[in-house]
């Protein structure tokens, strides 16, 4: 049989996983293996003004291996997962015409998926209908979004974060303007690449994790997050900083909590986020778990599966 190199195969890494499991690492250390350059599927790590709170590579980091899409946007700029499919998409072909590897890496499973399977479809949203589940929304709080989407949409209430109101909200939309189950519309356009995907998805245990992102969260405080927030203060409303991280200054800022209440806040949001990337991507079986982010344990999974 033909190794990947002769019969010039391109292969794209993807490095997922939760916030502060050593995926930047990781990525610089295969991206050098393959003299290979990295996508960014970090969706926050897209605008310049979020630096401190999205753990951005550092420059000496991001001087040793190109990285795209980090710092591309400002916060003031609307850009969507479909945006960031056709931009990365030609991103990576582009780079293959040089590199027979391209490394991507982020923990936003949603960008993932859709750089390496493309987006669903979904019929469009009655106006009427948007309405009527904000108003339920606002009248009767998450838990009414929760309670109907159970009775619409059982399969997909099983997989989704069901403390995600937009992601309710959305999913409940379309089953009541279609008359479907949100969940009927998904799996079915996914589009074929023409390179070959490889997964890793750093592991560790959770109490290990949980330090990790707790260690991190006093490092971004020492860096200078607070004043970060500060400044990112008027565009409170804006999508992107919907972020752990930035949302849980307002309260301090308005003097309704100490600066240790914050800090203590940042910290178990991210804990929660980190338990909820984890059980998206274990959901995906094509996962290979790399124990503690180990390089060794990496290359190997990855030189087997392309060699």
């Amino acid at each position: 049989m033909a190794s990947s190199k002769e019969n010039n195969t391109k292969h794209l890494i993807v490095i997922g996983g939760p916030t502060a499991s050593g995926k930047t690492q990781l990525a610089l250390q295969i991206a050098q293996h393959y003299q290979a350059e990295i996508i960014s599927t970090d969706s926050r790590q897209f605008y310049r003004e979020m630096t401190i709170g999205t753990a951005k590579p550092s420059q000496a980091e991001l001087q040793q291996v190109p990285h795209h899409f980090i710092d591309s946007l400002s916060v003031l700029e609307e850009y969507s997962v479909g945006d960031f499919e056709q931009d990365a998409l030609e991103r990576v072909n582009t780079l293959h015409l040089h590199h027979q590897v391209v490394v991507a890496v982020g923990g936003s499973g949603l960008f993932i998926h859709a750089l390496c399977h493309g987006l669903d479809t979904f019929p469009p949203v009655l106006p009427a209908i948007k309405e009527q589940v904000q108003h339920h929304f606002e009248k009767e709080g998450i838990t009414w979004l929760q309670d109907t989407l159970q009775q619409l949409d059982p399969a997909f209430y099983s997989k989704i974060d069901i403390h995600n109101p937009a992601r309710l909200r959305r999913a409940l939309e379309v089953c009541l303007s279609s008359g479907q189950p949100y969940s009927s519309f998904l799996g079915k356009n996914s589009g074929n690449r023409p390179f070959q995907i490889h997964y890793l998805l750093p592991e560790w245990p959770r109490e290990v994790l949980y330090a990790r992102i707790n260690q991190r969260v006093d490092k971004m405080v020492e860096q200078g997050l607070e004043q970060e927030a500060l400044l990112l203060r008027p565009h409170a409303h804006r999508t992107a900083l919907k972020t752990v991280g930035y949302e849980e200054w307002i309260p301090y800022f308005e003097g309704t909590c100490s600066k240790e209440e914050v800090i203590d806040k940042i910290k178990q949001h991210s804990r929660n986020y980190a338990k909820r990337q984890m059980t998206w991507f274990r959901k995906q079986s094509y996962w290979t778990l790399v124990p503690e982010a180990n390089e060794i344990h990496a290359l190997k999974a990855v030189q087997n599966a392309i060699f």
